[in-house]
């Protein structure tokens, strides 16, 4: 868990510190070019590094797992756009102002659109549930703009507290409010949910705390939270997916019909079930790096069972 500069050595802030001077300098190196080539040039930056840092070697662990009769050509092309995707989201993060411009007019389809249009007349709590897929913050700036509404947004801070700054100073350029993950972002978050307001949680992580519902196919430690917190408020739950467009810069934004509200294990399977459905039809779009099957207190995939 990241912790707080007091809590380091001086050795670890001094790692912190040079770690954040070099992420720095190469992002605000890419900040010198125009918007498209800077996403570009990220993302063509993470498909060159992604075998050094073992992230293509995670992308095939992942695949062999849930999809072992994925062709080898596929493969190759997942473990090339999995990491051409993140980089493009990193400098999408990190470029603001044009990020904004761009996605507050981006195209909004699906059937979930007249459920969240309604909730918003009438005042009704909503989250929306979404996953490291596209890049969800392209959902939030455009659904802020649609619905003339702040969409809070919860987030998990950064191990390295000097680089944190600068994640979080970013995500705000987004909109507002933040809710850092913990009990205080818990407070503000259901605060929120009270007065009506709508929020947006990435929901695909590993949770440890969570029940043993699945995944492709295979055991996955989720948590239930966001459906409690649907039932106990009677928030509209909404799938939602910011689906990157084939020019690698553009989005369009998806709207599922909300979750049936019945009991927290069965909403959360069903969204499960949703973004499984979305990623099977954009595979190179979800982040494919993330240790999404590990194992927590007897549940999940054991290790020794993962390829």
């Amino acid at each position: 868990m990241p912790v707080e500069k007091s809590e380091l050595s001086r050795f670890e802030l001094g790692q912190y510190y040079v770690t954040n001077l070099c992420l720095k300098g190469i992002i605000g190196a890419m900040r010198l070019l125009p918007y498209e080539r800077r996403i570009s040039a990220m993302g063509a930056t993470m498909r060159t590094l992604a075998p050094v840092v073992g992230f293509r070697t995670r992308v095939r662990r992942n695949l062999k797992l849930t999809c072992p009769d994925l062709p080898e050509d596929e493969v190759k092309r997942i473990c090339r756009a999995v990491p051409d995707n993140a980089g493009r989201a990193i400098m999408e993060h990190f470029s603001p102002e044009g990020f904004t411009d761009r996605q507050k007019n981006a195209k909004i389809s699906g059937p979930g659109i007249e459920a969240f249009d309604a909730a918003v007349v009438d005042g009704r709590p909503v989250m929306m549930i979404t996953a490291h897929f596209g890049h969800y913050l392209a959902a939030r700036i455009a659904l802020q703009a649609r619905s003339q509404k702040p969409i809070g947004c919860l987030y998990r801070r950064m191990a390295n507290p000097y680089f944190n700054d600068m994640y979080v100073d970013a995500f705000h350029k987004t909109g507002k409010p933040m809710f850092e993950q913990g009990r205080r972002g818990m407070v503000e978050m259901v605060r929120t949910l009270k007065s009506g307001g709508i929020i947006a949680i990435v929901s695909d992580l590993h949770a440890q705390g969570g029940e043993e519902l699945t995944f492709f196919g295979k055991p996955a430690v989720t948590s239930v939270l966001n459906a409690e917190l649907a039932m106990k408020y009677k928030a509209v739950l909404i799938p939602c997916y910011a689906v990157r467009q084939p020019n690698g810069i553009d989005f369009e934004i998806v709207l599922h019909d909300p979750v049936p509200h019945t009991d927290p294990k069965t909403m959360t399977q069903f969204t499960n079930d949703d973004l499984e459905t979305m990623v099977r039809q954009h595979m190179g779009q979800w982040f494919w790096i993330h240790r999404r099957w590990k194992a927590w207190n007897g549940l999940g995939v054991q290790p020794e069972d993962m390829p």
